[in-house]
């Protein structure tokens, strides 16, 4: 399995330059979680964690959890850095076979 980053919500962008703010969040992510081959268990941590009850949460979920909203949180800094802010605009991060 693997994941696509799309930028949504930013209005009026050259199509290199949404590809090329795409890549610098995944970059930026990958970096920050520790590799590429980190980012699907970390996401499926944090996804499982904003899906529970707070009962049903084990330590390492947690962790990886916090560690995940840390490293979107950079990437997505990152990924609008050249464009700055936009109100409607996101990064949308999908699973994908």
């Amino acid at each position: 399995m693997s994941y696509t980053i799309t930028l949504q919500d930013f209005p009026d962008i050259p199509e290199d330059t949404r590809l090329k703010v795409e890549e610098q969040y995944r970059r930026d992510l990958e970096k920050a979680l520790g590799g590429s081959d980190d980012v699907l268990p970390t996401y499926r941590a944090w996804l499982s964690v904003s899906e529970s009850g707070n009962e049903q949460l084990n330590p390492d979920d947690l962790a990886l959890a916090a560690k995940w909203q840390k490293a979107s949180d950079l990437a997505r800094q990152a990924g609008f850095r050249s464009l700055g802010e936009s109100g409607e605009a996101y990064f949308e991060f999908k699973l994908s076979r």
